[in-house]
């Protein structure tokens, strides 16, 4: 009769000592594949990271279309694991058919860039059919990005069941191989995204990255199908195998397990997205902050399980320490945001403030709070590494080998499927709903309650009960403790401004302060983003006028973002313009009435349509031509921002253009190499642009922009006209030419030859692949001569 799930079993068993039939050979196969599965986990997440970036391209840089396009690779592995399970047990040599999936992983990555390729037509095709139906964009979605990823991701899933088949050695400690497995694996996946998000997409660019993994996945294969071939096949499968210490587990505690680790899936991944949003609160939202996000969990990951290996082989891994487990990692999921309050003292203490946080570099002050991440988040995530091998272990339990692959595959599959349920909860109703603090506490709560849960069928009560006693009480304390993750970033990166209006979202955390100074300021995940300064406002309804004064007859105009809406309240000024205004984030919405002192109550004209949607994903979609399309200020360094800077990106602007249409895009004060790759890329796509406004703002045009004095005049004998255009000091045909500052020859002369910004290698996004401490380009000696715009 099988004993309950936690008791210890009997015989040698209790000390995990192996049977005296045991086959050993197998067990020298272990070293090998350690190095093969690290290989294979670095190269798995160089390609997630491309992914994701890839198809972000398509579908946006919305949570929505993350959460998708995740949950469509989660749902590939949990596939390739489940379809692995049985038949790990039935081949005479995984190890052969483990190599023979990794170079076939290798060669369907190398082909998803061409399936996106497809996939883009598709979605452009079929995307303006659901438009304005979230539920069916989403299935689309998930669909097209299912039809990208689902061979590679499930070829993936693969791997683990038959790795840890071939590394099976009957009667040796099942538990603590697969531990090992597990943790080098994701080892090696902390190598891959450090490396595809530090360096690779940056330095070397998304093909090249592409091409790296998929060489690590050939060598994986080639070494994988070398070595079985050296080592004797595994024919008695049906040996007997012990646990290394694992009762048998009745059929409700199976159930029961398998529940808590679909769960803990579910938890995990959930947290990944809820940590993020929390972390931009208190540091540049930049790729790298992600990265080392992500890092930081599977760093934690990774030792956990490597730490779960010794208690496997001690026989200490039980039922009860795994309910203590779960229950510990539902207080060190609270407590990881109380150490990120504390964490941004420490990085104020040497010189992090508001300035600092739209630099565009990291300095020493980043870089503690990035250690400091590291602290916050690794102790939940170590806690997710112990209980995963240990959970499993339990689960295989005593039994023939012939059932190891099957084990492992449901378990494994059973928990991805968690994950993507978290991935989607996540994205579409935990944030939007309940906010980062409230989606952190259930996360935490989904793992306090699997540990008490597990408890239940516990054999000792009163050790139950003293878990439970003391785990709910740990859970209380903390959770009374828990700080607001807003509040605790913004009071002290903002000391002294008053809250005035907050919403958090989906997308981001937008909220209106007044400042020392009186100023109202608008800010996005903590970063400036607006504010009703004199200078400031100039500034943004300059962008808007120019391109409409230099614009003989603009009818149909589109503001990519919305901001203050100061850019789009001056555009829809213009009489007869009917304007197209695109903003990502729902919150900077709602923020925009409190501007309306200076945005012309843009929101409520009656010639302004909003969309709510990523500009580019706007743009693929093809709803010109327009006569004019102008940005509102984007910094280029912020996550998903080089999205909007890249050739393809301008390809797309000119291609909704109408033949005499006009683009318009800021040039900050950014370092020389980053200001000059970004006129140059803009250059390449409009070889007639020219610069205006002392050289922040490059207008682009399909043909040479020429000015008729006459014409001017005629537009400006309308009032409204008039009115609009002296805001920005522009009262006549002289003081608009005398804004212009130089021609395409002079800024050829100017940035010089060298590489454009690709989608390929979004170098201003990734700019630690450019030079850190430069000083600004120096475009006041980029002078022409305003003549040659003037119609003659």
């Amino acid at each position: 009769m099988p004993t309950a799930l936690g008791s210890r079993p009997s015989g040698s068993a209790q000390q995990g000592s192996p049977p005296a039939t045991a086959v050993t050979r197998p067990s020298r196969l272990l070293p090998t594949l350690l190095v093969l599965v690290f290989l294979s986990g670095l190269a798995a997440l160089v390609y997630q990271v491309l992914w994701l970036r890839l198809l972000s391209l398509v579908f946006g840089v919305t949570v929505w279309a993350a959460s998708t396009v995740l949950a469509s690779f989660m749902g590939g592995l949990a596939l390739g694991s489940f379809g692995a399970a049985r038949a790990a047990d039935r081949v005479r040599a995984p190890l052969r058919w483990y190599g023979a999936v990794e170079l076939a992983i290798g060669v369907s990555a190398l082909l998803t860039p061409i399936a996106l390729g497809g996939v883009e037509r598709v979605y452009v095709l079929l995307a303006p059919a659901v438009a304005g139906q979230p539920a069916l964009l989403t299935v689309l979605r998930v669909a097209l990005s299912a039809a990208v990823l689902l061979v590679p991701s499930a070829l993936m899933g693969a791997t683990l069941p038959l790795a840890a088949r071939a590394a099976l050695s009957r009667g040796t400690g099942l538990g603590a191989r697969v531990s090992l497995l597990y943790a080098t694996n994701t080892a090696g996946a902390i190598a891959g995204v450090l490396l595809a998000g530090m360096y690779l997409v940056g330095g070397v660019g998304s093909s090249t990255s592409f091409l790296l993994a998929a060489s690590l996945n050939a060598v994986v294969g080639t070494v994988a199908i070398v070595t079985s071939y050296r080592a004797p096949a595994d024919a008695s499968v049906d040996a007997p195998q012990s646990g290394g210490g694992v009762a048998p587990i009745g059929p409700g505690a199976r159930r029961l397990l398998l529940g808590v680790f679909t769960l803990s899936g579910f938890a995990s991944f959930a947290l990944e997205i809820i940590w993020f949003r929390i972390l931009v609160f208190y540091i540049m939202a930049t790729t790298y902050a992600f990265t080392m996000m992500l890092a930081a969990v599977l760093a934690g990951i990774a030792m956990g399980s490597y730490a779960a290996a010794p208690l496997i082989r001690a026989g200490r891994a039980t039922v009860g320490l795994l309910a203590a487990i779960e229950l510990a990692l539902g207080v060190a999921t609270l407590l990881s945001l109380a150490v990120l309050t504390r964490s941004r003292d420490v990085a104020l203490l040497v010189g992090l403030g508001p300035d600092r946080a739209n630099s565009g570099s990291l300095g020493l002050p980043d870089l503690v709070f990035l250690a400091a991440t590291f602290g916050a988040l690794l102790p939940a995530a170590f806690l997710f590494g112990l209980a995963f091998p240990i959970g499993l272990h339990l689960w295989m339990g005593p039994g023939g080998a012939a059932r190891t692959g099957e084990r492992l595959g449901v378990f494994y599959g059973a928990n991805v499927l968690g994950a993507i349920a978290g991935s989607l909860a996540a994205g579409f109703v935990l944030l939007p709903i309940l906010g980062s603090q409230s989606s952190l506490i259930i996360g935490a709560a989904v793992s306090g309650g699997s540990g008490l849960a597990l408890l239940a069928v516990l054999r000792s009560r009163r050790k139950a009960a003293l878990l439970g006693a003391v785990g709910a009480a740990a859970f209380a304390v903390s959770l009374v403790l828990l700080p607001d993750p807003f509040a605790g970033a913004m009071e002290r990166r903002y000391a002294g401004e008053q809250l005035l209006w907050r919403e958090e979202g989906v997308q981001s955390t937008v909220s209106v302060h007044r400042d020392k100074d009186g100023a109202l300021v608008l800010y996005l995940d903590g970063l400036h983003q607006a504010d009703d300064r004199p200078e400031q406002v100039a500034l943004h309804r300059m962008i808007g006028h120019l391109p409409m004064a230099l614009h003989p007859a603009p009818k149909r105009v589109l503001v990519v973002g919305l901001g203050g809406g100061v850019t789009a309240g001056a555009v829809a000024r213009h009489p007869g313009a009917t304007v197209d205004v695109v903003e990502l984030s729902p919150g900077v919405v709602g923020a925009a009435a409190w501007f309306r002192s200076v945005n012309e109550g843009v929101l409520d004209r009656a010639n302004v349509r909003l969309r709510l949607d990523d500009a580019r994903n706007d743009l693929l979609l093809g709803r010109g031509p327009y006569d004019v399309i102008t940005a509102d200020i984007i910094q280029p360094h912020h996550a998903g921002a080089g999205n909007v800077y890249s050739a393809e990106y301008f390809r797309l602007v000119r291609d909704a253009l109408a033949d005499d249409g006009i683009a318009l895009q800021w040039l900050g004060p950014f370092p020389e190499t980053r200001q000059k790759l970004i006129a140059r890329t803009f250059l390449s796509v409009f070889p007639e642009t020219t610069f205006w406004a002392e050289g922040s703002l490059m207008i682009g045009s399909k043909r040479p922009l020429q000015l008729d004095p006459a014409a001017f005049a005629r537009r400006l004998a309308d009032r409204e006209l008039s009115a609009a255009l002296a805001d920005v000091g522009v009262r006549d045909f002289a003081s608009l030419v005398a804004l212009y500052w130089s021609g395409p020859d002079e800024l050829r002369a100017y940035t010089g030859g060298g590489p454009i910004l690709t989608d390929d290698r979004p170098m201003v996004e990734y700019f630690l692949s450019l030079p850190l401490r430069e000083p600004p380009g120096d475009v006041s000696r980029v002078r022409g001569d305003p003549r040659r715009v003037v119609k003659r």
